[in-house]
Formats: structure tokens, C-alpha cells, sequence
């Protein structure tokens, strides 16, 4: 598995990263397991599977941990395991979903608010749900799926918020369900690893009257299953919701040799990995939290 953050100059970020994956070895002693950053930080993801394949590798799992499906999950990874292909072409390569959305992010999230004193499914507590934002509309509007159905747990309600790109604001979301009555406001933050823009978002959260803000999920156990779930949805054909590539034959063009990528949409599974070729023909289409 080469397990695809974010990255971030604040080492706290690769840290957690680390935390995370050393939870997933423990769950999975049997998969060897690396770590590979998009932004800011070393190793990027094609260094990582160019020191695979030299080592002999055969197969490879790129797994995102992307909390949604956006330009990193849509782009980059793409882009990174089409390079790879090309220089490598034996190394078989999969790509796993985005890990969200999927209900053991919630349970993570419900954790995290636990943790800082906010019983789950408060009738008196508003939830702000808080993510990093995104250029990718539907990244956005997955956000606000997630907490439209979040609200069934109990909440005096749960509202969406982005810190950065969309709107609103995350102090503008408290100041909102302060207005509407809302007896307590606390904010869920829906990061995967601490950065600078989860401490504004805490920051500017508490200073707009936010009771609680939570940590970000990190190595929550829940993330860690969710990590494994994942990795196992590519072998076993269990859709996985977001991005989900896989390589399969071009039979169209089997006598040129050469081999496509398409996209596994949610009812469909994942194809037997095939070794890359030459050339990679086609593509899909920030960071939807990171």
C-alpha cells in the first residue's frame, strides 16, 4: 500500500500521517505499508513507486487519504500512478477510493467531539461541520450531504463550512446558528491531519462564540478501519465511494500494445491489476480535506 496525504509544511501534519499508518500495520501486519505526500513534504508518490518497482515490486495499492473526492483524488493521483506506468511498465497498479464520505468518518468525527466534552447527539449543541473547501463544486456538496444527514443523530442542527474557496465561512456558520437560537455551537473539524488552516479554523471559531472546537480525525481508530476497508475494497469488488481507478486492456487497441484507465464508478468493482504499458491513453478529471 502507498497511502497518498495531503502534505503540509507543519510537521505535525506528517506526523499524524505516521500515526495513522502505524495504526493501519497493526490492523494489517501482513501488507506493507508507505507513506507518500502530494504537497510540502517528502516522499511524493512517484519517488515512492520508482523505489518499488526497483525493488521488485509487483503490485502496488495507491490508496488517498482524502477525506473527499476532488482535484488531488480526480488529478494528481491520476497523473502521479499514469508517470509511474510509463517508466515502469510491469508494476501493476490499483488505486483505492477517497476515504470519504462513509459513516465511520462520522463516528470518527462524533469521537473527536466526545473528546472535547460534546456528548454525540446533543438535542441543545448545533454542529458546524467544517471542511477544508474546494474549488470541485460536488466536493462541496458532498460536505453538505454529510451534514444533512448528520443531523438524524439528534443535533439541534448540523450546517456545513469550508475554510477556504466556498462559503460560508466558519465563524460566519457559528455567528449564523447563534442567531437561529441555537443554545450551543460547536464546530467538527473535518481534517485529517493539524495545519495552519485547521488553527485558524479553531481559532476564528472560538472567537465567533463556538463552545468547542474538535480535533482534527488523525489516527482515530475509525480512520485507521476505514484506511484497511479501503485497501480490502480493491480486491474483494466492493464499490468504494469517490475516486476509484483501475487499469484494465484496451482490447480495442490490444494489438498496439497498449493500455487504458478507467474510471470504476460506484456499482462497479475492481478488475485484476494489469501491467502498465508504454503510454496510459485517457484521464479524469483543492484538496478536499486534508
Amino acid at each position: 500500500m502507498v497511502a497518498v496525504a495531503h502534505g503540509s509544511r507543519d510537521p505535525r501534519a506528517a506526523a499524524t500521517v505516521t500515526a495513522l499508518l502505524e495504526a493501519v500495520r497493526a490492523r494489517r501486519p501482513d501488507v506493507p505499508v508507505h507513506a507518500s505526500f502530494l504537497d510540502h513534504a517528502p516522499p511524493a508518490p512517484e519517488a515512492v513507486l520508482d523505489g518499488l518497482a526497483r525493488g521488485g515490486a509487483d503490485e502496488v495499492v495507491v490508496l488517498p487519504l482524502l477525506l473527499t473526492a476532488a482535484y488531488h483524488s480526480k488529478t494528481d493521483v491520476p497523473g502521479a500512478l499514469r508517470r509511474a506506468g510509463e517508466r515502469h511498465p510491469r508494476l501493476g497498479l490499483r488505486t483505492a477510493g477517497t476515504l470519504g464520505p462513509h459513516p465511520l468518518l462520522v463516528a470518527a468525527l462524533e469521537r473527536r467531539l466526545a473528546e472535547a466534552g460534546v456528548p454525540p447527539g446533543d438535542p441543545d449543541t448545533a454542529v458546524v461541520l467544517v471542511s477544508a473547501g474546494s474549488s470541485d463544486a460536488s466536493a462541496n456538496a458532498t460536505i453538505g450531504r454529510l451534514a444533512r444527514e448528520w443531523r438524524s443523530r439528534g443535533w439541534w442542527d448540523v450546517v456545513p463550512a469550508y475554510a477556504a474557496t466556498a462559503r460560508p465561512a466558519p465563524a460566519e456558520a457559528v455567528a449564523a446558528l447563534h442567531d437561529a437560537g441555537a443554545p450551543r455551537v460547536v464546530v467538527a473539524s473535518y481534517f485529517l491531519a493539524p495545519g495552519r488552516l485547521a488553527d485558524r479554523v479553531r481559532s476564528q471559531s472560538l472567537a465567533a462564540g463556538a463552545t468547542a472546537v474538535s480535533a482534527e480525525l488523525g489516527a482515530a481508530p475509525e480512520v485507521a478501519e476505514l484506511v484497511v476497508l479501503r485497501y480490502d475494497a480493491v480486491f474483494t469488488a466492493i464499490p468504494a465511494h469517490g475516486l476509484a481507478w483501475r487499469l484494465a486492456r484496451d482490447r480495442s487497441r490490444a494489438s498496439a500494445n497498449r493500455f487504458a484507465i478507467f474510471p470504476a464508478g460506484l456499482a462497479s468493482g475492481f478488475a485484476p491489476p494489469v501491467r502498465a504499458r508504454a503510454r496510459v491513453t485517457a484521464e479524469e478529471d483543492s484538496p478536499g480535506g486534508s
